[in-house]
């Protein structure tokens, strides 16, 4: 059984959190099923806000399917997350991701 398959079997036993619908967003967006990916990461964000690890895969995972707003607001949202945690390096990273994004939609 792949980490998938685990992932997803433990989802329909009724274990959802927002650590599960990470591992499996970060499985699916490097398996290359970025819209997947980002259904879950989703959800993650939407159990814990302040998951600024899953912002940061939502935001490339939305990037990645061409969603660019979307990929947009969910670094400014995941920024703001990794602010209110104190974590430092996941704001700068999404920061060069944002930076990144908006200047493509300016081109």
């Amino acid at each position: 059984m792949d980490p998938a398959e685990r992932f997803e079997k433990l989802l329909a036993d009724g274990k959802d959190s927002a650590l599960l619908r990470f591992g499996l967003g970060a499985h699916y967006l490097k398996s290359g099923e970025a819209a997947r990916a980002a259904s879950h990461l989703r959800a993650a964000v939407a159990q814990d806000p302040d998951y600024s690890a899953a912002w940061k895969l939502l935001g490339r995972a939305l990037a990645q399917c061409g969603e660019r707003e979307s990929a947009i607001g969910a670094y400014r949202d995941g920024i703001a997350a990794a602010g209110r945690r104190g974590d430092k390096q996941a704001a700068k990273e999404m920061e060069v991701f944002l930076r990144r994004l908006e200047r493509e939609a300016g081109a």
